[in-house]
């Protein structure tokens, strides 16, 4: 297989990791993320598209680790920085559309930055393209630790890789318990956080937050559990920006390169599992692999949520999706290729009804010899308009250790959404020949694990009386904020109306002196910051 990462064309910088990790679910990335920011001496920073103040961190039997101490999100960052005078915490949050304000935390300037100490400061990140969205996910503790991957730390999140139908502990804010939820975050220690540090430090001047320098500290208490190991070596870091004005900034779509080239180079297999099937670029490249001449046969496996999460998700991206995965199964099967889409499901008892896992992960994997991971969905808000951060291993030659931990990590994945245990369960889906997927097919029509065909189905087969409404070209997706301004013009009602207008308004006058703190920040150099030689964010 041809190499893929590409530094300068699919991602901007390729750095050495000392240790890094796969974190499978909530549970594992926020018990991780909850011991490290105990230890955190000097700073953490926090990015992402969505935040929420008493969400929980730890629960169940790891509560025991907290020893009555405070587990949720904002108090304890607060309680950290009471005990620890030298501690500050920056959180930059996305500036969310008024279309999603009802699923948000109402006044979190004033929740964040009134109610805490002064050296915790929020913010939200008002300069992505119009109507683009700031999705990168990122923590770094003091330069030396450092998170990134699917999660957000918020409501509905949290979930073991159990998976299973009801469960108490999946609970936030004092709603019902959400149902399963299938995420994929890693951590990284060694020289790619100082790299991950001036991506926080320029997002944050991007915001209007103005300059901080952060320290790398020299600290010799670092560790963590993983649910997988992440192959060892090099890791690339790709990027998606959308252009804007003010502040200036110019278009970056390393993700895009990224995706199309390892779909160009598979020779075998393409694993992908995601929370949404929309790109037209993707698809563009999977028609043309299937159509290459010469090109020996590639078997493509998806596995997505049965359904968008949301009703505005389902009437507009729904229909897209469902349509370029039934033409890319018809292609297959024409080319001579295999395409299969499925879910994951938990049976409930005594009901037996089906409760299905929402997919939230952004993962592929090809020919077990690349591996690449992060907030980018392969929709094309994420290919061109939002803000993503993805992260990539590649293997040398085949067998060697990167491509060994990359096929665990599929391995791994693959089984949980299965529901498959055993060693016999798990060789099959490791041995990717001719009949992988048919063994998934079998796994699937038994419906007695988790696999199930994806229906391909939109809410508008599901009632004859909705066929009749079912739009010829509606998408809450655009690929860059050129097409934007048009296709979200008859969404402008709804989120100029006066009661959405009137929440932003009082948020906004509730908390503007919030963002009359100081605009510089530059943590004060200590005995255990290492000299910084960076040229700056």
């Amino acid at each position: 297989m041809k190499r893929i990462i590409i530094p300068g064309r699919n991602c901007w910088t390729v750095e050495e990791t000392s240790d890094a990790g796969v974190l499978v679910d909530g549970r594992a990335y926020y018990r991780e993320l909850y011991r490290a920011a105990k230890k955190a001496r000097r700073y953490v920073v926090m990015t992402g598209w969505q935040f929420d103040s008493d969400v929980a961190l730890l629960r169940g039997d790891d509560l025991e680790e907290a020893r009555g101490g405070e587990v949720r999100l904002l108090p304890m960052l607060d309680a950290l920085c009471r005990a620890n005078p030298e501690l500050h915490v920056y959180i930059l949050a996305w500036d969310f559309s008024l279309l999603l304000a009802m699923e948000r935390e109402w006044m979190q300037h004033l929740l964040f930055n009134w109610t805490t100490n002064e050296r915790v400061r929020f913010r939200f990140d008002a300069s992505s393209p119009l109507y683009g969205a700031h999705h990168q996910k990122l923590v770094v503790i003091d330069g030396v630790q450092a998170f990134t991957g699917g999660m957000d730390v918020c409501d509905c999140r949290w979930d073991d890789r159990e998976h299973r139908a009801h469960s108490v502990l999946r609970c936030d804010s004092g709603r019902e318990p959400h149902r399963p939820y299938h995420d994929v975050q890693a951590v990284l220690t060694g020289p790619v956080v100082e790299r991950l540090t001036e991506l926080f430090e320029a997002r944050w001047a991007h915001a209007g937050g103005g300059e901080l320098r952060l320290p790398r500290l020299s600290r010799d208490d670092v560790g963590f559990f993983s649910s997988v190991p992440a192959p060892p070596g090099p890791v690339a870091l790709s990027r998606t920006f959308g252009k804007t004005l003010l502040p200036p900034q110019e278009a970056v779509q390393e993700v895009r390169a990224l995706f199309l080239d390892a779909i160009d180079a598979a020779d075998r297999f393409i694993y992908i599992e995601n929370q949404y099937f929309s790109s037209r670029a993707i698809y563009q490249a999977l028609v043309r692999r299937f159509r290459a001449e010469g090109r020996p046969p590639l078997q493509v496996v998806l596995v997505l949520p049965r359904q968008p999460e949301a009703l505005r998700e389902q009437l507009a991206m729904g229909v897209a999706q469902v349509r370029l995965l039934r033409a890319l199964g018809r292609l297959a099967r024409e080319t001579g290729h295999t395409f299969r889409v499925y879910c994951s499901a938990a049976r409930d008892f005594p009901s037996g009804a089906e409760v299905y896992t929402y997919i939230h992960s952004k993962v592929m994997v090809v020919d077990d010899a690349f591996l690449t991971l992060g907030s980018a969905n392969t929709t094309n808000r994420s290919m061109g308009l939002d803000s993503e951060l993805n992260l990539s291993w590649e293997a040398e030659v085949d067998g060697d250790a990167v491509s060994r931990a990359i096929r665990r990590v599929r391995v791994s994945l693959m089984a949980e959404l299965a529901g498959l245990s055993g060693a016999g369960a798990v060789r099959s889906l490791a041995r990717v020949d001719a009949a992988w997927v048919e063994r998934l097919d079998a796994v699937a029509r038994e419906a007695v694990h988790r696999l199930r065909p994806h229906p391909l189905e939109t809410v508008f087969d599901q009632s004859p009386l909705l066929k009749s409404l079912e739009p010829e070209e509606l998408s809450i997706d655009p690929e860059d904020s050129v097409l934007d301004e048009s296709l979200f013009e008859a969404l402008r009602g709804g989120e100029d109306g006066l009661f959405a207008s009137g929440i932003r308004l009082l948020s906004r006058w509730w908390v503007g002196a919030a963002e009359e703190r100081p605009h510089r920040a530059i943590l004060p150099a200590g005995p255990d910051d290492e000299q910084d030689h960076r040229d700056g964010g």
